[in-house]
Protein backbone atom coordinates (compact mmCIF):
# COMPACT_ATOMS: atom_id res chain seq x y z
CA UNK A 1 0.00 0.00 0.00
CA UNK A 2 2.21 2.62 -0.42
CA UNK A 3 -0.09 2.59 1.93
CA UNK A 4 -0.18 5.35 0.49
CA UNK A 5 -3.06 7.05 0.90
CA UNK A 6 -2.70 6.66 -2.38
CA UNK A 7 -3.08 9.66 -3.99
CA UNK A 8 -5.60 9.02 -6.16
CA UNK A 9 -5.42 11.84 -7.79
CA UNK A 10 -7.93 12.09 -10.20
CA UNK A 11 -9.65 14.11 -7.85
CA UNK A 12 -12.72 12.45 -7.23
CA UNK A 13 -10.25 12.75 -4.88
CA UNK A 14 -10.27 9.51 -3.25
CA UNK A 15 -7.13 7.38 -3.08
CA UNK A 16 -5.18 4.26 -3.01
CA UNK A 17 -2.63 3.18 -0.69
CA UNK A 18 0.97 2.68 -1.35
CA UNK A 19 2.52 0.80 1.27
CA UNK A 20 5.13 2.61 2.71
CA UNK A 21 3.03 4.07 1.05
CA UNK A 22 1.53 1.05 2.84
CA UNK A 23 -1.80 0.61 3.06
CA UNK A 24 -3.32 3.08 3.69
CA UNK A 25 -3.97 5.98 3.24
CA UNK A 26 -5.20 5.81 0.12
CA UNK A 27 -6.92 8.81 -0.29
CA UNK A 28 -7.24 10.11 -3.50
CA UNK A 29 -9.32 13.00 -3.97
CA UNK A 30 -12.24 12.21 -6.03
CA UNK A 31 -12.08 14.56 -8.89
CA UNK A 32 -14.09 14.14 -11.97
CA UNK A 33 -12.11 12.03 -14.41
CA UNK A 34 -11.48 12.70 -18.03
CA UNK A 35 -13.82 10.94 -20.42
CA UNK A 36 -12.57 7.71 -21.94
CA UNK A 37 -12.36 8.05 -25.70
CA UNK A 38 -14.11 5.44 -27.77
CA UNK A 39 -11.58 3.25 -29.54
CA UNK A 40 -12.49 1.61 -32.87
CA UNK A 41 -13.43 -2.04 -32.40
CA UNK A 42 -14.46 -1.62 -28.75
CA UNK A 43 -18.04 -0.95 -27.66
CA UNK A 44 -18.71 2.09 -25.46
CA UNK A 45 -18.26 1.34 -21.79
CA UNK A 46 -21.49 1.37 -19.77
CA UNK A 47 -22.26 3.97 -17.15
CA UNK A 48 -21.99 2.70 -13.55
CA UNK A 49 -25.23 2.25 -11.69
CA UNK A 50 -25.37 -0.24 -8.84
CA UNK A 51 -22.53 -1.27 -6.52
CA UNK A 52 -21.17 -4.59 -5.33
CA UNK A 53 -21.96 -7.89 -6.88
CA UNK A 54 -20.66 -11.27 -5.73
CA UNK A 55 -18.56 -13.08 -6.81
CA UNK A 56 -16.24 -10.20 -7.75
CA UNK A 57 -14.70 -11.97 -10.78
CA UNK A 58 -16.24 -14.04 -13.53
CA UNK A 59 -14.52 -15.92 -16.38
CA UNK A 60 -15.39 -14.54 -19.79
CA UNK A 61 -14.91 -15.66 -23.37
CA UNK A 62 -12.42 -13.54 -25.32
CA UNK A 63 -13.23 -13.08 -28.97
CA UNK A 64 -10.55 -14.32 -31.33
CA UNK A 65 -11.58 -12.35 -34.41
CA UNK A 66 -9.77 -9.13 -33.61
CA UNK A 67 -8.97 -7.32 -36.83
CA UNK A 68 -7.62 -4.17 -35.21
CA UNK A 69 -5.04 -5.81 -32.97
CA UNK A 70 -4.26 -2.77 -30.78
CA UNK A 71 -7.94 -2.56 -29.78
CA UNK A 72 -7.98 -6.17 -28.59
CA UNK A 73 -7.32 -7.00 -24.97
CA UNK A 74 -3.67 -7.75 -24.23
CA UNK A 75 -2.01 -5.45 -26.77
CA UNK A 76 0.62 -3.87 -24.51
CA UNK A 77 3.05 -1.94 -26.67
CA UNK A 78 4.60 -0.12 -23.71
CA UNK A 79 6.70 -3.22 -23.03
CA UNK A 80 8.55 -2.54 -26.26
CA UNK A 81 8.52 1.24 -26.02
CA UNK A 82 6.24 2.23 -28.86
CA UNK A 83 4.81 5.09 -26.83
CA UNK A 84 8.21 6.39 -25.83
CA UNK A 85 8.53 4.86 -22.39
CA UNK A 86 12.00 5.57 -21.04
CA UNK A 87 13.75 5.80 -17.73
CA UNK A 88 14.46 3.47 -14.83
CA UNK A 89 13.69 -0.13 -15.75
CA UNK A 90 13.45 0.64 -19.44
CA UNK A 91 14.93 -1.75 -21.97
CA UNK A 92 17.52 -0.68 -24.54
CA UNK A 93 14.66 -0.17 -27.01
CA UNK A 94 12.86 2.26 -24.74
CA UNK A 95 10.24 -0.11 -23.32
CA UNK A 96 9.69 -1.09 -19.72
CA UNK A 97 10.04 -4.86 -20.02
CA UNK A 98 12.68 -5.00 -17.27
CA UNK A 99 10.40 -3.08 -14.94
CA UNK A 100 7.51 -5.43 -15.71
CA UNK A 101 9.69 -8.47 -15.02
CA UNK A 102 10.83 -6.95 -11.71
CA UNK A 103 7.22 -6.33 -10.74
CA UNK A 104 6.34 -9.95 -11.53
CA UNK A 105 9.25 -11.09 -9.35
CA UNK A 106 7.96 -8.91 -6.52
CA UNK A 107 4.59 -10.65 -6.68
CA UNK A 108 6.23 -14.07 -6.79
CA UNK A 109 8.17 -13.16 -3.67
CA UNK A 110 4.96 -12.11 -1.93
CA UNK A 111 3.33 -15.44 -2.79
CA UNK A 112 5.97 -17.28 -0.74
CA UNK A 113 4.89 -15.51 2.44
CA UNK A 114 2.50 -16.68 5.13
CA UNK A 115 0.49 -13.51 4.50
CA UNK A 116 -0.27 -14.72 0.97
CA UNK A 117 -1.15 -18.23 2.11
CA UNK A 118 -3.67 -16.79 4.55
CA UNK A 119 -5.12 -14.41 1.97
CA UNK A 120 -5.88 -17.19 -0.50
CA UNK A 121 -7.28 -19.72 1.95
CA UNK A 122 -10.78 -18.26 1.74
CA UNK A 123 -10.66 -16.42 -1.55
CA UNK A 124 -14.26 -16.04 -2.83
CA UNK A 125 -13.57 -17.49 -6.30
CA UNK A 126 -12.65 -21.09 -5.49
CA UNK A 127 -10.73 -21.80 -8.69
CA UNK A 128 -8.39 -18.86 -8.07
CA UNK A 129 -5.80 -20.37 -5.75
CA UNK A 130 -2.37 -19.31 -4.63
CA UNK A 131 -0.77 -22.11 -6.65
CA UNK A 132 -2.64 -21.16 -9.81
CA UNK A 133 -1.75 -17.49 -9.38
CA UNK A 134 1.91 -18.43 -8.89
CA UNK A 135 2.00 -20.71 -11.93
CA UNK A 136 0.29 -18.04 -14.00
CA UNK A 137 2.91 -15.48 -13.05
CA UNK A 138 5.76 -17.84 -13.86
CA UNK A 139 4.32 -18.68 -17.28
CA UNK A 140 3.56 -15.05 -18.08
CA UNK A 141 7.11 -14.14 -17.13
CA UNK A 142 8.42 -16.70 -19.62
CA UNK A 143 6.15 -15.27 -22.32
CA UNK A 144 7.31 -11.70 -21.69
CA UNK A 145 10.93 -12.83 -22.10
CA UNK A 146 10.35 -14.94 -25.21
CA UNK A 147 7.88 -12.72 -27.07
CA UNK A 148 9.33 -10.33 -29.62
CA UNK A 149 6.36 -8.01 -30.04
CA UNK A 150 3.06 -6.91 -28.56
CA UNK A 151 1.24 -9.02 -31.12
CA UNK A 152 3.13 -12.19 -30.19
CA UNK A 153 2.61 -11.72 -26.46
CA UNK A 154 -1.05 -10.91 -26.98
CA UNK A 155 -1.60 -14.08 -29.02
CA UNK A 156 0.20 -16.26 -26.48
CA UNK A 157 -1.73 -14.83 -23.54
CA UNK A 158 -5.11 -15.15 -25.24
CA UNK A 159 -4.30 -18.76 -26.11
CA UNK A 160 -3.03 -19.89 -22.70
CA UNK A 161 -4.95 -17.83 -20.13
CA UNK A 162 -8.50 -17.51 -18.87
CA UNK A 163 -9.71 -13.91 -18.47
CA UNK A 164 -11.62 -13.27 -15.23
CA UNK A 165 -13.39 -9.94 -15.50
CA UNK A 166 -14.29 -7.80 -12.51
CA UNK A 167 -18.04 -7.39 -12.27
CA UNK A 168 -17.39 -3.70 -11.67
CA UNK A 169 -19.63 -1.29 -9.84
CA UNK A 170 -22.71 -2.07 -11.92
CA UNK A 171 -22.48 -5.84 -12.35
CA UNK A 172 -21.57 -5.28 -16.01
CA UNK A 173 -17.82 -4.76 -15.70
CA UNK A 174 -17.64 -0.97 -15.36
CA UNK A 175 -14.60 -0.01 -13.28
CA UNK A 176 -13.76 3.53 -12.18
CA UNK A 177 -10.07 4.39 -12.52
CA UNK A 178 -7.97 6.91 -10.64
CA UNK A 179 -4.20 7.16 -10.32
CA UNK A 180 -1.71 7.88 -7.58
CA UNK A 181 1.96 8.71 -7.44
CA UNK A 182 4.83 9.23 -5.04
CA UNK A 183 5.64 12.92 -4.69
CA UNK A 184 9.09 14.41 -4.24
CA UNK A 185 9.29 17.26 -1.73
CA UNK A 186 11.96 19.34 -0.01
CA UNK A 187 12.02 19.18 3.80
CA UNK A 188 14.24 19.97 6.76
CA UNK A 189 15.24 17.78 9.68
CA UNK A 190 14.94 20.77 12.01
CA UNK A 191 12.29 23.42 12.43
CA UNK A 192 13.17 26.84 11.05
CA UNK A 193 11.25 30.03 10.39
CA UNK A 194 10.67 28.75 6.85
CA UNK A 195 10.34 24.99 7.37
CA UNK A 196 7.68 24.86 10.09
CA UNK A 197 4.99 22.34 9.07
CA UNK A 198 5.79 18.87 10.47
CA UNK A 199 5.17 15.25 9.63
CA UNK A 200 4.91 13.11 12.74
CA UNK A 201 6.11 9.68 13.79
CA UNK A 202 3.65 7.11 15.07
CA UNK A 203 3.16 7.62 18.82
CA UNK A 204 4.62 4.65 20.72
CA UNK A 205 1.36 4.24 22.65
CA UNK A 206 -0.91 4.62 19.61
CA UNK A 207 -2.44 1.16 20.08
CA UNK A 208 -3.70 2.33 23.47
CA UNK A 209 -5.32 5.53 22.24
CA UNK A 210 -9.03 5.41 23.10
CA UNK A 211 -11.61 5.80 20.35
CA UNK A 212 -12.90 7.99 18.95
CA UNK A 213 -9.39 9.16 18.12
CA UNK A 214 -8.49 12.86 18.23
CA UNK A 215 -9.34 14.62 14.99
CA UNK A 216 -6.83 16.34 12.70
CA UNK A 217 -7.67 19.75 14.16
CA UNK A 218 -7.05 18.41 17.68
CA UNK A 219 -3.59 17.12 16.75
CA UNK A 220 -2.18 19.93 14.61
CA UNK A 221 -4.54 22.86 15.12
CA UNK A 222 -6.54 24.74 12.54
CA UNK A 223 -3.41 26.28 11.04
CA UNK A 224 -1.21 23.17 11.29
CA UNK A 225 1.10 24.87 13.80
CA UNK A 226 -0.16 23.63 17.14
CA UNK A 227 3.41 22.64 17.91
CA UNK A 228 4.22 22.44 21.62
CA UNK A 229 0.53 22.43 22.49
CA UNK A 230 -0.02 19.16 20.63
CA UNK A 231 0.08 15.72 22.23
CA UNK A 232 2.43 14.89 19.34
CA UNK A 233 5.16 17.22 20.59
CA UNK A 234 8.56 15.56 20.23
CA UNK A 235 7.39 13.17 17.50
CA UNK A 236 8.22 15.51 14.61
CA UNK A 237 9.95 13.61 11.79
CA UNK A 238 10.51 16.29 9.12
CA UNK A 239 9.47 19.89 8.52
CA UNK A 240 7.99 21.39 5.32
CA UNK A 241 7.81 24.98 4.17
CA UNK A 242 4.34 24.59 2.71
CA UNK A 243 1.44 23.18 4.70
CA UNK A 244 -0.21 21.84 1.57
CA UNK A 245 2.94 19.83 0.75
CA UNK A 246 2.78 18.15 4.15
CA UNK A 247 -0.93 17.52 3.64
CA UNK A 248 -0.30 15.94 0.23
CA UNK A 249 2.18 13.53 1.83
CA UNK A 250 -0.69 12.51 4.12
CA UNK A 251 -2.83 11.93 1.07
CA UNK A 252 -0.16 10.01 -0.82
CA UNK A 253 0.99 7.96 2.13
CA UNK A 254 4.63 8.24 1.11
CA UNK A 255 7.12 10.60 -0.49
CA UNK A 256 10.67 10.93 -1.68
CA UNK A 257 12.40 13.72 0.23
CA UNK A 258 15.16 16.14 -0.75
CA UNK A 259 16.65 17.37 2.50
CA UNK A 260 17.87 20.92 2.95
CA UNK A 261 21.34 19.56 3.82
CA UNK A 262 21.65 18.14 0.31
CA UNK A 263 20.89 14.53 1.18
CA UNK A 264 17.84 12.47 0.28
CA UNK A 265 15.53 10.13 2.15
CA UNK A 266 11.96 8.90 1.97
CA UNK A 267 8.98 8.51 4.25
CA UNK A 268 6.23 5.93 4.32
CA UNK A 269 2.96 5.28 6.07
CA UNK A 270 3.23 4.10 9.68
CA UNK A 271 -0.35 4.40 10.89
CA UNK A 272 -3.39 6.63 10.99
CA UNK A 273 -6.36 7.65 13.10
CA UNK A 274 -9.69 5.97 12.58
CA UNK A 275 -11.62 8.38 10.36
CA UNK A 276 -12.90 8.03 6.79
CA UNK A 277 -11.65 9.82 3.72
CA UNK A 278 -13.08 13.28 3.05
CA UNK A 279 -12.60 14.80 -0.39
CA UNK A 280 -11.39 18.37 -0.04
CA UNK A 281 -12.17 18.88 -3.72
CA UNK A 282 -15.79 17.98 -3.14
CA UNK A 283 -15.90 20.23 -0.08
CA UNK A 284 -14.70 23.17 -2.19
CA UNK A 285 -17.33 22.40 -4.82
CA UNK A 286 -20.06 22.06 -2.18
CA UNK A 287 -19.22 25.55 -0.93
CA UNK A 288 -19.22 26.98 -4.44
CA UNK A 289 -15.50 27.76 -4.44
CA UNK A 290 -14.76 25.56 -7.45
CA UNK A 291 -16.93 23.80 -10.02
CA UNK A 292 -17.12 20.04 -9.52
CA UNK A 293 -17.36 19.56 -13.27
CA UNK A 294 -13.77 19.40 -14.48
CA UNK A 295 -12.26 19.63 -11.01
CA UNK A 296 -8.73 18.23 -11.00
CA UNK A 297 -5.90 18.15 -8.49
CA UNK A 298 -3.92 20.85 -10.36
CA UNK A 299 -6.95 23.15 -10.18
CA UNK A 300 -7.37 22.52 -6.48
CA UNK A 301 -3.68 23.21 -5.84
CA UNK A 302 -3.90 26.42 -7.86
CA UNK A 303 -6.88 27.53 -5.76
CA UNK A 304 -4.98 27.10 -2.50
CA UNK A 305 -1.93 28.86 -3.95
CA UNK A 306 -4.17 31.86 -4.63
CA UNK A 307 -6.07 31.57 -1.35
CA UNK A 308 -3.60 30.09 1.19
CA UNK A 309 -5.76 31.17 4.14
CA UNK A 310 -8.42 28.73 2.96
CA UNK A 311 -6.16 25.84 3.97
CA UNK A 312 -7.15 26.52 7.56
CA UNK A 313 -10.81 26.11 6.67
CA UNK A 314 -10.63 23.07 4.42
CA UNK A 315 -7.76 20.80 5.45
CA UNK A 316 -9.24 20.08 8.90
CA UNK A 317 -12.36 18.71 7.20
CA UNK A 318 -10.42 15.52 6.51
CA UNK A 319 -10.38 14.42 10.13
CA UNK A 320 -8.02 11.48 9.66
CA UNK A 321 -4.40 12.05 10.67
CA UNK A 322 -1.51 10.05 9.25
CA UNK A 323 1.80 9.08 10.88
CA UNK A 324 5.03 8.28 9.08
CA UNK A 325 8.35 6.51 9.37
CA UNK A 326 11.57 7.18 7.54
CA UNK A 327 12.26 4.57 4.87
CA UNK A 328 15.79 5.60 3.92
CA UNK A 329 15.26 6.47 0.28
CA UNK A 330 13.64 3.21 -0.74
CA UNK A 331 10.82 3.34 -3.24
CA UNK A 332 7.17 3.07 -2.40
CA UNK A 333 5.80 -0.28 -1.34
CA UNK A 334 2.29 -1.61 -1.64
CA UNK A 335 -0.04 -3.22 0.83
CA UNK A 336 1.43 -6.66 0.14
CA UNK A 337 4.80 -5.33 1.34
CA UNK A 338 6.66 -5.35 -1.96
CA UNK A 339 7.74 -2.35 -4.07
CA UNK A 340 5.21 -0.88 -6.45
CA UNK A 341 6.32 -0.29 -10.02
CA UNK A 342 5.45 2.73 -12.15
CA UNK A 343 2.62 1.88 -14.55
CA UNK A 344 2.82 -1.81 -13.60
CA UNK A 345 1.18 -1.82 -10.15
CA UNK A 346 -2.44 -1.24 -9.23
CA UNK A 347 -4.37 -0.87 -6.00
CA UNK A 348 -7.72 -2.60 -5.52
CA UNK A 349 -9.99 -3.72 -2.71
CA UNK A 350 -8.00 -6.61 -1.23
CA UNK A 351 -11.08 -8.07 0.44
CA UNK A 352 -12.28 -8.91 -3.09
CA UNK A 353 -9.34 -9.03 -5.51
CA UNK A 354 -6.49 -11.58 -5.57
CA UNK A 355 -3.33 -10.02 -4.05
CA UNK A 356 -0.18 -10.17 -6.14
CA UNK A 357 -2.02 -11.57 -9.15
CA UNK A 358 -1.48 -10.77 -12.82
CA UNK A 359 -4.13 -8.41 -14.16
CA UNK A 360 -4.97 -6.55 -17.34
CA UNK A 361 -6.52 -3.10 -17.37
CA UNK A 362 -8.27 -1.29 -20.20
CA UNK A 363 -8.64 2.47 -19.77
CA UNK A 364 -7.53 5.87 -20.97
CA UNK A 365 -4.39 7.45 -19.48
CA UNK A 366 -2.56 10.71 -20.25
CA UNK A 367 0.82 10.50 -21.99
CA UNK A 368 3.33 13.22 -22.73
CA UNK A 369 3.51 14.06 -26.42
CA UNK A 370 6.49 15.31 -28.39
CA UNK A 371 4.95 18.78 -28.06
CA UNK A 372 5.19 18.57 -24.27
CA UNK A 373 1.44 18.23 -23.69
CA UNK A 374 -0.51 15.49 -21.95
CA UNK A 375 -2.96 13.71 -24.21
CA UNK A 376 -5.16 10.73 -23.46
CA UNK A 377 -4.52 7.37 -25.03
CA UNK A 378 -6.67 4.30 -24.46
CA UNK A 379 -4.46 1.33 -23.65
CA UNK A 380 -4.49 -2.30 -22.61
CA UNK A 381 -1.87 -2.76 -19.91
CA UNK A 382 -0.54 -5.81 -18.02
CA UNK A 383 -0.23 -4.99 -14.31
CA UNK A 384 0.29 -6.63 -10.92
CA UNK A 385 -2.22 -6.17 -8.11
CA UNK A 386 0.07 -5.08 -5.28
CA UNK A 387 -1.64 -2.33 -3.32
CA UNK A 388 -4.85 -1.08 -1.78
CA UNK A 389 -6.34 2.13 -0.42
CA UNK A 390 -8.90 3.33 2.06
CA UNK A 391 -10.95 4.90 -0.71
CA UNK A 392 -10.59 1.90 -3.01
CA UNK A 393 -13.66 -0.14 -2.18
CA UNK A 394 -15.68 -2.66 -4.12
CA UNK A 395 -15.05 -4.49 -7.40
CA UNK A 396 -15.48 -1.32 -9.44
CA UNK A 397 -12.38 0.64 -8.34
CA UNK A 398 -8.77 0.61 -9.51
CA UNK A 399 -5.99 2.99 -8.54
CA UNK A 400 -3.08 3.01 -10.99
CA UNK A 401 0.45 3.80 -9.76
CA UNK A 402 2.07 6.41 -12.01
CA UNK A 403 5.51 6.51 -10.38
CA UNK A 404 7.41 9.31 -8.62
CA UNK A 405 7.94 12.99 -9.29
CA UNK A 406 6.20 15.90 -10.94
CA UNK A 407 5.31 14.33 -14.30
CA UNK A 408 3.83 11.31 -12.54
CA UNK A 409 1.83 13.69 -10.37
CA UNK A 410 0.64 15.72 -13.35
CA UNK A 411 -0.52 12.55 -15.07
CA UNK A 412 -2.14 11.11 -11.96
CA UNK A 413 -3.99 14.36 -11.35
CA UNK A 414 -5.94 14.10 -14.59
CA UNK A 415 -6.39 10.34 -14.78
CA UNK A 416 -9.91 9.01 -14.51
CA UNK A 417 -12.78 7.55 -16.42
CA UNK A 418 -14.48 4.18 -16.67
CA UNK A 419 -12.60 1.16 -17.97
CA UNK A 420 -12.39 -2.55 -17.31
CA UNK A 421 -10.29 -4.92 -15.19
CA UNK A 422 -9.34 -8.56 -15.82
CA UNK A 423 -7.26 -11.14 -13.96
CA UNK A 424 -5.33 -13.68 -16.00
CA UNK A 425 -5.07 -17.28 -14.85
CA UNK A 426 -3.58 -20.20 -16.75
CA UNK A 427 -6.10 -22.53 -18.27
CA UNK A 428 -6.48 -25.70 -16.24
Amino acid sequence: MIRKTLTLLSLSLGIAVINPLWAAVAQVPNFLPLPVPITPGFPPLPVPSTPEVTPPLKPIAIRTDCTLRPTCLGWDDQIWGQIGKTGVGASPTGGDRNALLASIDNSLFYLTKSQAIAAYQNYPVKEITLDRVRRSLLRFRQLVISSKSAAQLQANVRREFVFYQSVGNDGKGTVKFTAYYEPVYTASRVRTSIYKYPLYRLPPDFDQWPKPHPKRIDLEGKDGLQGNKSKLRGLELLWFRDRFDAYMVHIQGSAQIKLTNGRTTSVGYAGGTDYPWTSIGKELAKDGKLLLNGLTLPRMIAYFRRQPHELNNYLPRWERFVFFEETGGTGAAGSIHVPVTAERSIATDKSLMPPGALALIYNSFPYLTSRGKLENRTVSRFVLDQDTGSAIKGPGRVDYFMGSGKLAGDRAGITGGNGSLYYLLLKE
